[in-house]
């Protein structure tokens, strides 16, 4: 079939050698067309096309040539047993998904207790067990509009309300440099300059004018040095669907250590509950209990939060709403306590602006935050810097 095609390009009077062609012959052993007709078009063009000028006349050549055909006969990849898994994941319609019906809290927990004590065997497929695909609320890799994902990767749904894995964290790196010195002038806006400490800089004004009044007599005056005055304490969702956005992120909290001076961050993940932490390597021995930040970080601080507020709405109602532990209170109470101690608050999403409305929680994060949500933009962020800049 590859020496039909090679001659059909010469038959559109396209300068391909047999040297070129022989060189397509070993990409294709090499595995570099990937087992796709698009990678082929790419990787065929690279090849046997030398003159862009060309491309038009390739492209011609080559939708003639492969009209109806899906796959390059003979390029069937021998996939691994684990990617086999994977592909039992289920692709349902929309309508098949309306008909999954939402157990609700209760229930939903009482059902996986219930599976994990009947269950002895692995399960595939279905709609009860605790398995891999199929509609079943309790495994991964299927689909289902309120579930327990077990183990494996998230199947991209965004729909489990808790998940049983060992999840791992990553902690931001505050040395990254950002793509746009945009963003750190936009925050340099929130900052406060105040003169403080030991007078140590010279007053060039004061000095003239005492000197002036001292009837030319040197009168030296020192006065404290200007410091930035602004306090921000920042707290960072990491983990699950915030690991989209670590780049962003990243430039984000480099350019906060960068700008402001009295700077305290902490990490989350989806919500705010009785503690947070500092080292994502070691968030389940070194937290930090909530009531102790409130204690140590006094009104005067701005208080920002940056996560995209896409979690299960249980997860901010609901007590043991938390998907890696049972909370006691639930979010709502511990957000709430914030708000209160901060007047200056904001939340930072890093997701885009125009699909807010398609995600519960964060219209109800929205709503807890008095509409105190902005999007990670330039834009954004200016108009957080502004509210959190308002006299209180």
């Amino acid at each position: 079939m590859l020496v039909d095609f090679f001659l059909h390009l010469r038959k559109h009077k396209l300068p391909a050698s047999t040297r070129e062609y022989l060189g397509l012959l070993e990409a294709l052993q090499a595995g570099l067309a990937e087992h796709s007709l698009d990678e082929f078009y790419y990787l065929a063009r690279t090849c046997l096309v030398k003159d862009e000028a060309l491309f038009d006349r390739y492209d011609q050549a080559f939708g003639a040539f492969f009209r109806g055909i899906e796959a390059v006969p003979g390029l069937a990849p021998a996939l691994p047993e684990e990617w086999l898994r994977l592909m039992t994941r289920m692709y349902l319609s929309a309508e098949e998904k309306a008909r999954l019906e939402k157990l609700g809290w209760d229930k939903l927990m009482e059902e996986f207790r219930q599976r994990l004590a009947e269950q002895h065997d692995r399960h595939q497929g279905g709609s009860k067990w605790v398995g891999t695909g199929g509609t079943s609320p309790f495994g991964n890799g299927g689909y289902h509009p309120e579930g327990i994902r077990v183990g494996g990767e998230s199947a991209g749904n965004r729909t489990a309300v808790k998940v049983w894995d060992q999840r791992t964290f990553r902690n931001l790196d505050d040395t990254v440099e950002l793509g746009t010195r945009n963003i750190k002038v936009a925050l340099r806006r929130l900052r406060h300059f105040a003169r403080s400490g030991a007078a140590e800089e010279l007053d060039l004004d004061g000095t003239i004018t005492a000197t002036a009044r001292n009837a030319g007599y040197l009168d030296l005056l020192m006065r404290p040095e200007r410091h930035n005055a602004v306090k921000v304490l920042i707290f960072f969702d990491v983990g699950g669907s915030m690991d989209a956005h670590v780049k962003v992120c990243e430039e984000l909290f480099s350019a906060c250590r960068t700008e402001f001076k009295h700077l305290e961050y902490f990490y989350f993940h989806n919500c705010v509950y009785d503690f947070v932490w500092r080292d994502s390597h070691r968030r389940h021995d070194e937290r930090t209990p909530l009531l102790d930040v409130l204690r140590t970080y006094g009104p005067d601080y701005k208080l920002i939060f940056v996560g995209d507020a896409t979690m299960s709405p249980y997860e901010i109602m609901q007590p043991g709403g938390s998907i890696e532990y049972h909370n006691k209170e639930p979010g709502v109470v511990w957000l709430r306590r914030l708000l209160e101690h901060y007047p200056a608050a904001a939340w930072i999403n890093p997701e885009t602006e125009r699909i807010w409305e398609y995600r519960q929680s964060v219209g109800m994060i929205r709503q807890l935050m008095g509409e105190r949500m902005y999007p990670l933009t330039l834009d954004g962020l200016g108009r957080a810097i502004q509210q959190l800049s308002r006299k209180r």
